[in-house]
C-alpha cells in the first residue's frame, strides 16, 4: 500500500490516498501503522476518499485506532494533497469528516499548496453537547482538580472535545504526560475523554500552548485544539479576536468574532515528510 507521511506544524498523520487504495480494517490499520518503532510511526492515519456530502471526505483515526471527529491540522494536509495531486484545480473547496462539511482555501506557491485556510464552524459551548459535567450550562472558568493541582478550565467543543487550562508558566517546563494524562482519561468528568490544553497568554494577540490528544498523548500541534484554546481566551476577556498561537511543531492564526453563532477560522501549514510503500 502507497503512502504519504504529512504534517501541519508537526502533528504528523500517515495518509493513504483511498481513491487509490484499500484498507480492510483501518482501525487496526491505525494502531499497526501508527508505532513509531514497528510502523511507520504517527499520530495516526488519514484516509483521503471522495466526498459524498463535499468534495472530499476526510477518514481520520487516532494512533489508538479510535475514530476522530476532526482534525485541524489533519484537513490542511488533506486539502494539499487533493490539490496538489490535481483532484481539483480550484483553490476553494469542501471537505467532509463524520458528516460535517469545512469549507477550505488553499494558498499556493509554484502551483503547490503550501498552506490552507479553513472555516472550522462555529465552537459548541453547551456542556452536555461537548461534553463536560458542569454545574452550570456552559463550562467557562470553572476551577477544577487535576491530581495534585488546581486549575481554572473552559471547555469547548470543535466537533470533538477540549478543556482549556490557562496557566502562569511557561508551557515548556510544565508536567504536561502527568496533568494531561490524567484529564484525558478523567471519564468521570469528561463522558467521551477530552483533548486537554494548558495554555499560558503571552500578550492581546498571542498564546503558547501545549495539548495532550483524546488517543494520542502529547502531540506537537493540535488544530482543534487552537482554535478551542483561542475561543476560551476569547471567552475570558484574554486576547482579543486575531491571536497567533505557538505550539511546538508551529504557529497556527485563529480568529474568532467572539459571536457563539460565528465560525472560528484557522490558518496555517501543510507539508510532506516522506511518501513510501508498506505492507498490511
Amino acid at each position: 500500500m502507497k503512502f504519504t507521511k504529512m504534517h501541519g506544524c508537526g502533528n504528523d498523520y500517515i495518509y493513504v490516498d483511498g481513491m487509490k487504495e484499500s484498507i480492510p480494517n483501518e482501525s487496526e490499520a491505525a494502531i499497526k501503522l501508527s508505532d513509531r518503532h514497528f510502523g511507520i510511526g504517527g499520530d495516526g492515519l488519514i484516509i483521503i476518499k471522495k466526498g459524498t456530502i463535499a468534495d472530499f471526505e476526510m477518514v481520520m483515526y487516532n494512533a489508538d485506532g479510535s475514530r476522530g471527529a476532526m482534525c485541524g491540522n489533519g484537513i490542511r494536509c488533506v486539502a494539499k494533497y487533493v490539490y496538489d495531486h490535481g483532484y481539483t484545480d480550484s483553490t476553494n473547496f469542501t471537505i467532509e469528516s463524520m458528516g460535517k462539511i469545512k469549507y477550505i482555501k488553499v494558498f499556493t506557491k509554484n502551483g503547490k499548496a503550501v498552506s490552507a485556510r479553513v472555516d472550522m464552524g462555529s465552537p459548541i459551548l453547551t456542556s452536555k453537547d461537548i461534553p463536560v459535567v458542569c454545574d452550570g450550562e456552559k463550562c467557562i472558568n470553572q476551577s477544577v482538580t487535576i491530581g495534585d493541582r488546581e486549575f481554572t478550565m473552559t471547555c469547548v467543543s470543535m466537533g470533538n472535545p477540549h478543556a482549556v487550562m490557562f496557566i502562569d508558566e511557561s508551557v515548556k517546563d510544565f508536567d504536561l504526560n502527568k496533568y494531561g494524562k490524567i484529564a484525558e482519561s478523567n471519564t468521570a468528568l469528561f463522558p467521551d475523554r477530552v483533548n486537554a490544553e494548558f495554555a499560558r497568554v503571552i500578550d492581546r494577540n498571542t498564546i503558547e500552548m501545549r495539548v495532550y490528544e483524546r488517543g494520542a498523548g502529547e502531540t506537537l500541534a493540535c488544530g482543534t485544539g487552537t482554535c478551542a484554546t483561542v475561543v476560551a481566551a476569547i471567552l475570558n476577556g484574554y486576547v482579543d479576536n486575531e491571536v497567533t498561537v505557538h505550539l511546538l511543531g508551529g504557529d497556527l492564526k485563529i480568529e474568532w468574532s467572539g459571536k457563539e453563532d460565528d465560525s472560528v477560522i484557522m490558518t496555517g501549514p501543510a507539508a510532506y515528510a516522506f511518501t513510501g510503500e508498506v505492507e498490511i
